[in-house]
């Protein structure tokens, strides 16, 4: 720490952990990181706020809980970026970006505090060759573009786009490595079950696999608009061996992990997936498919193995190849664990504080305003 400069004051803009996903659980990671370090302060400014007492039931209805939504988020807005020296907003895409990431970009701009927008949807590449305000936005408003994967970073400069990596962290106090003496045939999946992470093909290839091991498991946890579809397809196709957990709070995952002999993810979308972090610091070897940022991330062979997308059959090999030889298994896991060491908060830490330093440095002070 540099006693001779202040802390620098961030407002993260992202969403809750009331919302489970990447960019809330990165979100959290990052709050959790910077609470009581010595040269950030940082503040959390919630996407998704819910107001209490009368009010709550209005969230169920979906244009008033998105009416609601804004008029109080706006206000929250307003009052932590006066306060701030730096706006660190997190992105997705599509309607996200508008609703979400827009916002703290225009009232950051009006307050005149430097923005960094923190973009984290492998749907860059359609979303960004769609909407023209996305780029504009991202090309002219925005001080810094940072994206968790060399891959997002590609589609950016593809578009003329400027753009830093910083990857994504795992808490590797939560997910502990825990040491496997024997290979159970559990299989676990942890994606939203949203149709680009098309989960449908994962019950695909669990039905093949048991065909080869007959007392596999399948353990879906997440939630999502497929929930109900996928569990009309594992009773098409048979498989009594599956359990739907829905959502799972992000503490109890961890035992998911631990439990499980292989992680199976079956995208046909995807960036830096922090199921597979996750995976890889509890030493459960990863099978999956080879999307998007996936390859960056996992060695096929080396620390997991990869098949094409949409194809249950490559994905049901992949999964006995590691069931079937417990040395590989034991191998994959010891040097993804050994990759794990990347992504660690301490490993990033840096990066994040030397570009809020840069921003801090040529904006201006911020309002003070009581604590």
């Amino acid at each position: 720490m540099n006693l001779d400069r202040p802390r620098v004051r961030i407002a993260i803009v992202a969403p809750s952990m009331r919302i489970l996903g990447g960019q809330a659980v990165q979100a959290d990671r990052l709050m959790r990181g910077w609470d009581g370090d010595p040269d950030v302060a940082a503040r959390f400014v919630p996407t998704n706020p819910i107001a209490g007492g009368v009010l709550s039931s209005a969230f169920r209805v979906r244009y008033l809980r998105t009416v609601l939504t804004q008029m109080i988020f706006w206000p929250l807005l307003v009052r932590e970026i006066f306060r701030a020296h730096v706006v660190h907003a997190f992105s997705a895409s599509y309607s996200s970006f508008v609703m979400s990431t827009l916002p703290a970009i225009v009232v950051a701009r009006l307050i005149g505090r430097p923005v960094i927008v923190h973009y984290h949807s492998g749907e860059a590449p359609d979303h960004l060759s769609r909407s023209r305000l996305a780029r504009a936005v991202l090309g002219r408003l925005t001080d810094a573009n940072v994206v968790p994967s060399p891959f997002l970073q590609d589609v950016f400069e593809s578009f003329g786009l400027p753009a830093q990596t910083i990857a994504n962290t795992v808490d590797t106090d939560r997910f502990a490595f825990v040491e496997r003496e024997t290979r159970p045939p559990d299989l676990l999946s942890t994606r939203n079950l949203e149709p680009h992470y098309h989960v449908a093909c994962t019950l695909r290839a669990f039905q093949l696999v048991r065909r080869r091991y007959p007392s596999a498991t399948l353990t879906i946890v997440g939630s999502g608009s497929q929930e109900a579809e996928l569990r009309r397809l594992a009773d098409v196709l048979a498989l009594d061996h599956v359990t739907f957990t829905g959502r799972v709070p992000a503490d109890d995952i961890r035992d998911f992990y631990a439990r499980a002999g292989v992680y199976v993810q079956t995208p046909d979308i995807d960036n830096m997936p922090l199921s597979v972090l996750e995976a890889f610091a509890t030493g459960c070897p990863v099978v999956s498919t080879r999307v998007g940022g996936v390859p960056a991330l996992v060695t096929d062979g080396h620390t997991g193995l990869l098949a094409e997308p949409g194809d249950p059959s490559a994905v049901a090999d992949r999964i006995v190849q590691l069931l079937d030889n417990p040395a590989l298994a034991r191998r994959i896991a010891s040097a993804a664990r050994a990759e794990v060491g990347r992504y660690t908060w301490p490993a990033v830490r840096e990066s994040w504080l030397a570009l809020y330093r840069k921003l801090a440095d040529g904006g201006e002070a911020p309002v003070r305003l009581p604590a």
